[in-house]
């Protein structure tokens, strides 16, 4: 093999390990489904962030909300804000979202930083009124539930908890954005 056979063998490794690594980021975690039955239509507005597991993007916001609208291409515009107390400061991403699958099936992969993308998994939905779901990443730490209004039933935030639980996720870690969780 010569120097050019050996070079470009090399860049087809890195390309495919890099689309590896990019579609790794749109997985979905092992032992957990995608809710189907899916109505984007209905999944449109705005949802307040109950608990989360801690990551870099979020730490420090409270009163997160996650705005959901449509696109000229068939796609999700995606704003989340928060309040970060101790900046004194709001702040807001925006990005879009896409169906990774058919659009019936509550998996999507979102964007805020150009070409790399996310997963998001709707692993919990309440599919007769459209007020809570639960939402894991690429792996299992990343999860965060949400509601239509800032507070969610005692009850019903316990049997989210007690799902994402036995699936392995770690529930304990969770932090909480509405009080008396």
């Amino acid at each position: 093999m010569n120097i050019n056979q050996a070079h470009s063998a090399m860049l087809r490794f890195l390309f495919l390990t890099l689309c590896l690594l990019l579609s790794a980021c749109t997985g979905i975690p092992e032992g957990v489904k995608p809710v189907s039955g899916f109505e984007l239509d209905r999944y449109l507005g705005t949802w307040h962030e109950i608990a989360r597991l801690d990551h870099g993007f979020e730490r420090g916001l409270v009163d997160v909300t996650a705005e959901y609208s449509l696109t000229d291409d068939g796609g999700v515009r995606v704003i989340n804000s928060g309040y970060n107390a101790e900046r004194k400061q709001h702040s807001s991403a925006e990005g879009r979202a896409y169906f990774i699958e058919s659009p019936d099936v509550g998996r999507l992969k979102v964007s805020f930083f150009g070409p790399f993308y996310g997963a998001y998994n709707i692993i919990a939905l309440d599919k007769q009124h459209y007020q809570y779901v639960m939402v894991a990443g690429n792996s299992k730490d990343y999860l965060w539930i949400l509601a239509r209004t800032p507070r969610l039933e005692n009850a019903i935030l316990k049997q989210l908890i007690d799902q994402a639980k036995a699936a392995g996720f770690p529930t304990q870690d969770l932090i909480y954005l509405q009080p008396e969780h």
